[in-house]
């Protein structure tokens, strides 16, 4: 009777649940971690002046190429890796991002992008929410919004040159609508992960989907906070 119990599909129903939302656990704690450690080495290299060195100079698009390079690199070869040195390379950029964001202190005020932080924070928060809850398949809202990611790119590679505010702040309105989407959308991935039995493949794999997920956040995060401070950010005088 306890074995035909155990196999019902309430019971299988309950177990997937529970995994998934010890999976999701995992996924956040690993990108509070890299948040925290990017706050933490942007706001000291602020402070310390070595912002406006690394603003001033060749090394900040270093940076930028370098991370570009990690992301690329733990999101092709995460299968491959090992579960430390996935670790490590998100920690890498985590700390990378912290640098190269520093220089945000030399545009704007520190109440504007604390104030702005908790806003991201907030929209954030509801969007993993609604993609934790919903029952609703956003396969197809999360194709389009990455479909407007690449738009974004190619918009801002363009108004590089163009210089154009209109399309500066076309950008950044539709770059907020993109990153809260694709938040939601990435939430609800990484839930179905843990319900699909991720939670059974050992510690290395639950470590690996953990940190490529708590990376996908991260960027979501990072990149919805950037686009809100255009709107919420105080300039410097």
């Amino acid at each position: 009777m306890e074995a035909q119990y155990e196999s019902t599909p309430v019971t299988i129903t309950r177990a997937r649940q529970e995994a998934s939302t010890i999976f999701l656990a995992k996924v956040f704690n690993w990108m509070a971690i890299g948040l925290g450690l990017t706050g933490i080495i942007a706001f000291f290299t602020a402070s310390t002046g070595l912002a406006l060195t690394i603003a001033a100079s060749p090394l900040f698009m270093v940076l930028m190429l370098v991370e570009l390079g990690l992301v690329f690199y733990l999101s092709a070869r995460i299968e491959k890796i090992q579960a430390g040195t996935a670790t490590g390379l998100f920690l890498g950029y985590s700390i990378l991002n912290g640098l190269t964001l520093s220089t945000v202190f030399l545009a704007y005020t520190r109440a504007s992008i604390g104030g702005t932080f908790l806003i991201t924070a907030g929209m954030f928060g509801a969007m993993a929410v609604y993609g934790m809850v919903t029952r609703r398949d956003l396969s197809g809202m999360g194709s389009f919004m990455f479909m407007g990611l690449i738009g974004i790119l190619i918009a801002s590679v363009v108004n590089f040159f163009l210089k154009s505010s209109s399309l500066y702040w076309a950008i950044s309105v539709i770059g907020v609508l993109v990153f809260v989407g694709l938040t939601a959308w990435d939430v609800q991935k990484i839930k179905q992960m843990g319900e699909q039995g991720i939670m059974q493949q050992g510690e290395g794999a639950i470590r690996k989907g953990a940190i490529i997920g708590a990376l996908a956040l991260y960027l979501d995060f990072i990149n919805l906070f950037l686009m809100l401070l255009r709107f919420f950010g105080g300039n410097r005088d």
